[in-house]
């Protein structure tokens, strides 16, 4: 692998962030800081009045799921949760189709004044969208997180919702989990003296 084509796969990863696009329900766009202030104001809006934050994804975007739910809770201190456990996947599979096999769990645990962060790289994943539909039955509020075509279905499917115009998988990937992580880490009260060469010892 060439110097040039590395620098050119980083500037491409780094253009994917700096060129993703927030909008609201009924398409207006957002500034993105104003999409990032939402969804962390949202998710402790919701633990300060004793509900919680929801993830649900699939493969990757499951990966994030579970990433992103442990650091909320205990780096973020809000209550927070993931359905990626493989015996209730494969039993809720099984019982009552992969297409519910977050919806299931949104209508068990889930409650109104919870927060659901749905992540799908191309916004299109039957369960995922199944999962929107009932947390909005239920009462709760949505965030979603999709990349690949502009109009895919989860994008107009949030309260607020982010966009990475990418088709690659490991760039709306990338794009995500460093998205989810700008929520946490702003609202924690990161500062750019906290970046790697400027952290005191």
């Amino acid at each position: 692998m060439s110097g040039k084509l590395f620098n050119q796969y980083l500037d491409t990863l780094a253009s994917c962030l700096r060129e993703s696009e927030a909008s609201r329900a009924d398409g207006t766009p957002m500034q993105m800081n104003d999409a990032m202030d939402w969804a962390a104001k949202t998710a402790h809006d919701a633990h300060d009045a004793g509900n919680k934050t929801m993830f649900v994804g699939n493969g990757g975007s499951s990966s994030i799921s579970s990433h992103l739910s442990i650091d909320f809770a205990k780096n973020g201190g809000m209550r927070a949760m993931t359905f990626s456990d493989a015996p209730m996947l494969t039993c809720l599979g099984n019982d009552v189709g992969y297409e519910n096999v977050f919806a299931k769990p949104v209508e068990m645990y889930g409650a109104k004044g919870d927060m659901l962060i749905a992540i799908s790289s191309s916004g299109g994943s039957a369960n995922i969208l199944n999962a929107v539909a009932k947390a909005r039955e239920i009462g709760a509020t949505v965030f979603t997180l999709s990349g690949f075509k502009p109009d895919n279905p989860l994008r107009q499917s949030g309260d607020v919702n982010l966009y990475v115009p990418s088709y690659e998988y490991g760039f709306v990937e990338t794009a995500h989990t460093a998205l989810l992580h700008a929520v946490l880490d702003l609202t924690m009260g990161w500062t750019p003296e906290d970046g790697l060469w400027e952290r005191k010892q």
